[in-house]
């Protein structure tokens, strides 16, 4: 049986109180773990994902606001409290109008901060047991190590509790169905049908009839009542994918149904009343669009309540092995093929390569390494061979630092699971200077290893 504890990162400088800390969060029911400076805070955050932090004010180098500030940039639905032993009414204030969730003077009240941390956890998916193993079920289909996806999770755990629509941007391949079943999959229309289409697949002429059906007689061929997928949706969710493609008639005829939350079949004079929510995707920038004409403002305005951007695999290498592994297992078992893993090199080849199929291209090119497959491991040729041609790799170590240098270091060191030997051959630097560039950024590689373990 899993762990199903909330887990708390606890982050002061004083070790007698984090070690108090400790104590009575673990007491009180919580998963804790403790670090000594913000630093080693954002260290943890780069390879773990708590449900709370927990920070002091006052610490040696980054303070407790400096650390909330980087938090609420790359991870926005991660709550923070601070604790503080200077802190007046107007700085209470101003933290929390800055999105810091609780704002506690020193000698805290325990009562009072095991209330704090109780409603920031019921806030969020995932906040007590019971949420925690729902949200194992929902999001299981969803194959990351990445901080940026659990953040994106988090927030399709939210928006699930509730009836907002939602339009999800990426790159094709990313897996936009995947996260707006997710989506479905932890809303209370679960027990209700998932109906899916793809603006751009289908026949302007026959979309209209999929979406909102047709009664006999509306067109020649028309020789029965028709349900489209707003009915057969019913209670459940309508996925528009590729809603950028959908025509301008069409998009007249989709806001209608959005405003009055009915549809008229293809040749009915009756509308009839339906319950769905609906949750768009596209991998166009629907502003363009609009400036350009080939998309409705007032719709635009309908289908963004909420926006989710998927980022591409290129954008998270660090989970190209953990989705070549997942993948690698389910076609051995289709092809019924005994294979243990991948050569060092073929691995190397898989996360440096640019990916711009995403998810899908990787889960085709791993399909044809095992259907071709002869021995136990995937030659790096094996790969070479199945992804048709040469691939970009990763640029230089030194053009990378310029602009993401702490990133890439985070992400070598995710792929090889904190082996300094292994990260600095992948960034074809001697260990010493990779080391050097370790201590610089103050990252530590026992974290990614227990994060491994």
């Amino acid at each position: 049986m899993p762990d199903t504890k909330p887990k708390i990162l606890i982050v002061d400088d004083d070790t007698d109180l984090l070690e108090l800390l400790v104590i009575r969060l673990n007491a009180a029911g919580y998963k804790t773990d403790a670090v000594q400076s913000a630093e080693a805070a954002l260290n943890y955050l780069d390879v773990s994902r708590p449900q709370l932090v927990i920070s002091d004010m006052q610490m040696s180098g980054m303070d407790g606001m400096q650390l909330f500030d980087h938090i609420h940039r790359t991870l926005p639905t991660l709550p923070v409290i601070i604790l503080t032993a200077h802190g007046t009414i107007p700085d209470a204030v101003a933290a929390v109008q800055r999105g810091v969730f609780g704002y506690l003077a020193k000698p805290f009240d325990s009562k009072t901060l095991l209330a704090n941390i109780s409603q920031a956890l019921r806030l969020i998916p995932g906040g007590g047991p019971q949420k925690e193993i729902s949200q194992a079920s929902w999001r299981k289909s969803i194959i990351t190590q990445s901080a940026v996806m659990e953040d994106l999770l988090t927030k399709a755990g939210l928006v699930a509790e509730g009836d907002a629509s939602v339009l999800i941007y990426g790159e094709s391949g990313v897996g936009k169905e995947l996260f707006a079943h997710a989506i479905h999959d932890a809303s209370k229309r679960c027990h209700h049908p998932f109906v899916a289409i793809n603006c751009a697949a289908i026949p302007e002429q026959l979309l209209e009839s999929e979406l909102f059906g047709h009664v006999k007689g509306a067109f020649t061929g028309a020789v029965r009542d028709h349900k489209g997928l707003f009915q057969l949706a019913e209670g459940g969710t309508v996925f528009l994918d590729e809603i950028g493609d959908m025509p301008l008639l069409l998009q007249v005829k989709l806001l209608r149904v959005l405003q009055e939350r009915q549809v008229r079949p293809v040749g009915s004079t009756q509308a009839m009343t339906v319950d769905v929510r609906i949750i768009s995707a596209t991998h166009r920038d629907l502003k363009s669009e609009i400036a350009a004409g080939t998309f409705r403002e007032d719709l635009y305005y309908r289908l963004d309540v909420v926006a989710l951007t998927i980022p591409a695999l290129s954008q998270r290498r660090e989970d190209i092995p953990l989705l070549t592994n997942y993948f690698l297992s389910m076609f051995s078992d289709k092809y019924n093929k005994n294979i243990n893993g991948f050569a060092p090199e073929a691995m190397e080849m898989l996360v440096s390569a640019s990916w711009p199929g995403n998810v899908r291209q990787l889960m085709n090119v791993i399909e044809r390494c095992v259907a071709l497959s002869t021995a136990p491991l995937i030659s790096p040729v094996l790969v070479y061979d199945a992804m048709h041609h040469e691939e970009e790799h990763l640029v230089s170590f030194e053009d990378a630092r310029k602009s993401f240098e702490r990133d890439y270091l985070v992400r070598v060191l995710k792929i090889t699971g904190g082996n300094v030997t292994q990260a600095a051959r992948l960034a074809k630097r001697n260990r010493t200077e990779f080391y050097k560039l370790l201590q610089r950024y103050q990252l530590d590689p026992s974290v990614f290893k227990q994060a491994q373990g």
